[in-house]
């Protein structure tokens, strides 16, 4: 009311959905895994709306696992997935789908709706 009275108008945006999370009960590698490359360009949309894309020719490295499937860190860069907050993300891969993504800062595990395809192969 105070804002219209005073001759001005606020729009209220709609605050995104928080992303999905479950505990997660990750278990890190004893030693360090080679770098692994993206084969093909991916386009991930989260729940939230938000839309990430894993570029084909980026690397990882796996870290570990969890009871999802195994755990690939960006090598180089942060990777990050949004909804209500900013989170930094791990790809979660079981066989050759990205099932979801391991949260580190908070330890949880962020499952995708359905399964993608995703080919990870040797960096040459």
């Amino acid at each position: 009311m105070l804002a219209a009275a005073a001759g001005g108008t606020f729009a209220l945006g709609g605050c995104a959905p928080a992303i999905p999370v479950q505990d997660a009960h990750f278990a890190a590698s004893a030693s360090t895994n080679p770098v692994r490359i993206v084969r093909q360009e991916v386009t991930v949309r989260l729940s939230s709306g938000y839309t990430r894309r894993i570029a084909e020719g980026s690397q990882w490295r796996d870290v570990g696992s969890l009871p999802q499937g195994h755990v690939f860190r960006a090598v180089n860069t942060v990777f990050a997935i949004e909804g209500r907050q900013v989170h930094e993300a791990y790809l979660v891969l079981s066989g050759d789908a990205l099932v979801g993504f391991y949260l580190p800062g908070e330890s949880h595990f962020s499952p995708l709706d359905s399964p993608l395809p995703l080919q990870l192969g040797d960096l040459r």
